[in-house]
């Protein structure tokens, strides 16, 4: 499947919440997954800044080819707003990664 990761990005520290959404992004591409991080936009946004909502979109649109959704624990409005969008597209939405079934190899 090919699983969007959402989770906190700037609420606490924006550094170890990257690093959360990767950890759990290797976690799944074991299990054989292909997981998107809308995290890693951060250095997209170093180099070419542009406001909050276009990110928020953008992300929106990579989640909607995505197969399922996995939460990350954390505040987070961005992830929150993922997951209304996610289960309005019929989405399947982990929150923890025993739930995600492997992939089929």
């Amino acid at each position: 499947m090919r699983i969007y990761v959402a989770g906190p990005y700037t609420k606490g520290d924006t550094v170890r919440n990257v690093r959360d959404a990767l950890h759990a992004a290797e976690i799944l591409l074991g299990m054989g997954h292909v997981p998107y991080v809308p995290h890693l936009t951060m250095f997209w946004h170093l180099v070419f800044p542009h406001a909050v909502g276009f990110w928020y979109d953008y992300d929106l649109r990579w989640l909607e080819v995505c197969d399922a959704v996995y939460r990350l624990p954390g505040e987070s409005v961005g992830a929150d707003n993922e997951i209304v969008r996610a289960r309005e597209l019929g989405l399947p939405v982990y929150e923890g990664i025993l739930d995600v079934p492997p992939a089929d190899k």
